[in-house]
């Protein structure tokens, strides 16, 4: 086991990513933020938390999608499934999709899949706390990285969120 990023590093990395969002839309205008489950909300909850310090939260449009019914590996079983919130219209719209680990790519594109169904935004961006750069399987960068490792295919990137896990910390096992 090792410590990628401890709690400190995690808060700051968090406010890196909030301040180069900011400087790519400023005031957010036009612009969608969208947490996928289920962990990247945790990450999404953080940068939206930040936002809304440099921002009237008014002018936050916030959402949150679950892409079980999309990802190509439900066959394999079900998973949990999660609710999806988008209370907003995305057509036309600059949207910034946020998760926690950017691995295979296959989360990514099932919830690009996914957010066609609420309509045709004008861009994508990918905002991501890690990228495992090495491991994909999918064309699929983040616009927006927290931190890239390389890691060996047998490894496990794990993030613990206060929230769900009693402590904030990005480990790999």
């Amino acid at each position: 086991m090792k410590t990628i990023l401890n709690e400190q590093q995690l808060a700051i990395t968090i406010q890196r990513l909030s301040q180069q969002i900011l400087e790519n839309h400023l005031g957010l205008e036009n612009t969608v933020l969208i947490g996928i489950q289920p962990r990247g909300i945790y990450f999404s909850d953080r940068i939206v938390r930040q936002l809304g310090s440099e921002l009237t939260a008014g002018k936050i449009s916030y959402g949150k999608l679950d892409i079980t019914f999309y990802r190509d590996d439900v066959r394999r079983g079900l998973h949990e499934l999660n609710r999806t919130d988008i209370p907003f219209s995305i057509e036309n719209r600059n949207v910034i999709l946020i998760d926690d680990v950017l691995w295979t790519g296959r989360t990514i594109r099932a919830a690009l899949d996914a957010l066609l169904d609420f309509g045709r935004p004008a861009k994508v961006e990918l905002c991501v706390l890690i990228d495992r750069r090495l491991s994909r399987q999918l064309p699929i960068q983040a616009d927006y990285t927290g931190k890239c490792i390389d890691s060996m295919i047998t490894q496990k990137v794990k993030v613990f969120w206060n929230e769900k896990d009693g402590k904030d910390e990005v480990e790999l096992l």
